[in-house]
């Protein structure tokens, strides 16, 4: 069945990301266990960030299937599950703070850059992929998959970091600052590693 073999390992995710709410429950260098409010940047980062990953969880799916190249498939894997993981993650805290996982805000309103954030065809956020882009991945198959993925993701991860290098700077709970700047970390060597695997298909980042 489709996705099946992905969809078993988000539910082990699943799992790990109830283990880091619970520890998030319990930080000790978090200004004690009071939710953060709905209008902060810890409630808004959590939000914004889950529909980012969504989509780059979707659009490793769609890859995954649109490409035999082993490098591909693997970096698609790793990305979808680290961040349906981080995704669980980021949830489980708006309902532990029982907070809306929506807000009439416009996405990046916490970064003080809901008047910059576009709609436009589906692409919510900086970085995210629109509707047109994502229809056409699902339409390629072999190396233009690939580069195409590749494009679309590195795009998706510059826009990710800037967004978690914000809450870096504007969160003020613990556990969530440090999944951020985790956040930055991971993703930069990703994008350093997508890279190499467009050089290598004589292609690159698109400007």
């Amino acid at each position: 069945m489709r996705h099946l073999g992905w969809i078993a390992g988000g539910a082990a995710a699943v799992l790990v990301a109830a283990g880091a709410i619970t520890y998030a429950v319990a930080d000790g260098d978090d200004p004690g266990t009071r939710a953060p409010a709905a209008d902060s940047a810890d409630a808004g980062f959590a939000r914004d960030m889950a529909v980012h990953h969504q989509q780059a969880v979707e659009m490793s799916y769609i890859v995954r299937d649109r490409t035999r190249n082993t490098e591909v498939r693997r970096l698609a894997y790793d990305i979808a599950q680290t961040q349906a993981n981080q995704r669980g993650m980021l949830l489980g805290w708006l309902d532990l703070w029982e907070l809306p996982k929506v807000s009439a805000d416009a996405p990046m309103t916490w970064m003080g850059m809901g008047d910059m954030a576009s709609d436009k065809d589906g692409s919510l956020m900086p970085g995210m992929a629109t509707n047109t882009e994502m229809k056409r991945l699902g339409t390629l198959d072999g190396k233009q998959a690939e580069v195409f993925y590749l494009q679309l993701m590195t795009d998706h991860h510059k826009g990710g970091i800037h967004m978690a290098e914000g809450c870096v700077e504007k969160c003020t709970v613990g556990v969530e600052k440090r999944l951020a700047q985790g956040m930055v970390a991971s993703q930069q060597s990703e994008l350093d590693l997508m890279a190499g695997l467009l050089e290598q298909r004589g292609a690159k980042a698109r400007d």
